[in-house]
Parts: C-alpha cells; sequence; structure tokens
C-alpha cells in the first residue's frame, strides 16, 4: 500500500458527511448518493429510505436522473419520477418501490468528471427547488473542493514516491515537509470547516508518517494557526514570507510564532522546530 493510500482518507466518509448535513437541514424526504466509478454510479449512502431497493444500484451514464447529471455533469431533475419523459426509465422498480417522485440529482464534478452524484428526492409530485436544491448544490461544491484537494495530495505523494529510489532520505524528508506545510496553507482557503478539519488532519498524519513510531515526550497542543506557522518557518521562510503564504500579517505570524515557541518550551525559532518534530507535530 502506498504513502498515499495510508494518508488520504476515505472519500465515501466526506461523501456521506455532506448527505447527512443535507439531509438534516433540508427537511427532504429522502437524500442519498454514490460515487462513481469507471463511468457507472453505485449508490451506496441512504438518508430517510423505507426500503433497500436502491442500494447498490448501478447507474449507467446517461441513464435516469443519476446517469444524465453524471453525462452531462450538471444537476438533472425530474418533478413526476413515473411520467418523467427527458429521462431513461431503466431503474423506475428500484425507484418506485422507494416510492420517490420528485427527484434531483447533482454531480460532483473534479478535474473534468463527474466523482459522486447527491441526490433530494421527495415522495410527493412537484418540482424541487429553493432551499432544498441550493443546499444540495453548496454540498456538491464543498466536496468537490476536497476531493480536488486530496487527489492534488496524492498526485505529489506519487511523484514523491517514485523519485525516493534516486533521492536521499534528507531530499525525501524536505519534500514531505514542503508538501505538510502546502497542505496546511490549502487548509485555509477551504470555507467549510469540517473540510478543512480533515485537511489538518492529512497534514498531521503526514508528519506522525515521518516521525516515526517513537515519538519523544507528551505532544504540546498547539492551535492549528500556530501549527501552520511553524511549518512553513520549518521550510525556512522568515516572517514576512510565511505571512504572505498564509494571507497574514508579519505581526501576527510574530505573535503566532512566539506563542508556539511558550508552548513548546523553546527559545529560537529552530529550537522550536527541533522539539515539534521530536514530539511529531512537525514532519
Amino acid at each position: 500500500m502506498s504513502g498515499a493510500e495510508l494518508l488520504r482518507p476515505r472519500d465515501a466518509d466526506a461523501l456521506r458527511a455532506e448527505l447527512r448535513q443535507v439531509a438534516g437541514v433540508s427537511g427532504m424526504s429522502v437524500v442519498f448518493g454514490g460515487q462513481v466509478y469507471e463511468g457507472t454510479l453505485i449508490l451506496s449512502e441512504f438518508f430517510g429510505t423505507r426500503t433497500s431497493a436502491m442500494r447498490g444500484l448501478a447507474v449507467s451514464p446517461a441513464s435516469g436522473v443519476g446517469g444524465a447529471a453524471v453525462a452531462t455533469m450538471r444537476p438533472a431533475s425530474v418533478s413526476d419520477y413515473r411520467g418523467a419523459t427527458t429521462i431513461t426509465h431503466h431503474y423506475d422498480a428500484p425507484v418506485l418501490t422507494e416510492g420517490l417522485r420528485a427527484v434531483v440529482g447533482v454531480p460532483v464534478v473534479v478535474g473534468g468528471r463527474s466523482r459522486a452524484v447527491l441526490y433530494v428526492a421527495s415522495r410527493d409530485v412537484g418540482p424541487i427547488g429553493g432551499r432544498a436544491a441550493d443546499l444540495v448544490l453548496r454540498a456538491s461544491r464543498r466536496l468537490a473542493v476536497e476531493m480536488a484537494v486530496r487527489d492534488e495530495v496524492d498526485r505529489r505523494l506519487r511523484l514523491r514516491e517514485a523519485a525516493l529510489p534516486v533521492q536521499s532520505d534528507a531530499a525525501a524528508a524536505q519534500q514531505l515537509r514542503d508538501i505538510h506545510a502546502e497542505v496546511r496553507g490549502i487548509a485555509q482557503t477551504v470555507v467549510d470547516a469540517a473540510a478543512r478539519a480533515r485537511l489538518r488532519d492529512v497534514s498531521d498524519r503526514l508528519a506522525r508518517l515521518l516521525a516515526g513510531p517513537e515519538i519523544a515526550g507528551e505532544t504540546p497542543a498547539l492551535a492549528p494557526r500556530e501549527l501552520d506557522v511553524l511549518a512553513h518557518v520549518a521550510l525556512g521562510c522568515t516572517n514576512a514570507e510565511a505571512a504572505r503564504r498564509l494571507s497574514l500579517r508579519p505581526e501576527t505570524v510574530k505573535s503566532y510564532l512566539r506563542s508556539a515557541m511558550t508552548k513548546l518550551g523553546a527559545h529560537t525559532r529552530h529550537e522550536a522546530v527541533v522539539r515539534a518534530r521530536r514530539t511529531g507535530l512537525l514532519p
């Protein structure tokens, strides 16, 4: 198993979290979805269903509401599934067994292809719009951003692994540190708090991966911003450079660094980095 496979959280968990949030806020009867594998959508996550008729359903491209969303990379909807003429009816049996009539399917598009579809549905006839449609659209965008970031982290890790046979251990470690700092920087651009927390979790696992199984002493509790600053200081950045990368003021960076040094019991920037690495906070 590669380092990327070890570090990447399950996309299904992120999908489930977004669907759960939509289900909890939208008030829709049924919320469900699934990921796309080699062009085929597999329905796997369900909230509000009464039967298991749709569980594991494989939806082909351009077929039904979800297949149309996958193929066009745009939302697809019907206000009365039973009589809809804008979709194929390959999946009438499971959909109607569940009693669904109005359905909206929104694709999660990453890198020019559909990676998942999020659905909201009602057992009543009538268009789904307004707040529910907006909620599922926003959820699909958040998930697309998170998947894109995860893909980029994986890409960089694969490049690192491919280069390892001709690199020294020191060079490989430095690449990991660069990736760690970049992931923490990317996390600050993500609006969704849950996605930001998951990205920080990825960065923490990167740090532990390089630190190895033996970590010296107790791990001080650094605030996320303190660790962001320290990660860039570890790369040799000045306060001004770290501020530019993290979209902070230099004075703010200095304050976070001073606080991190105090918590680590360090008297210099270099000592703070060394202690953070020994405790597994930095790679």
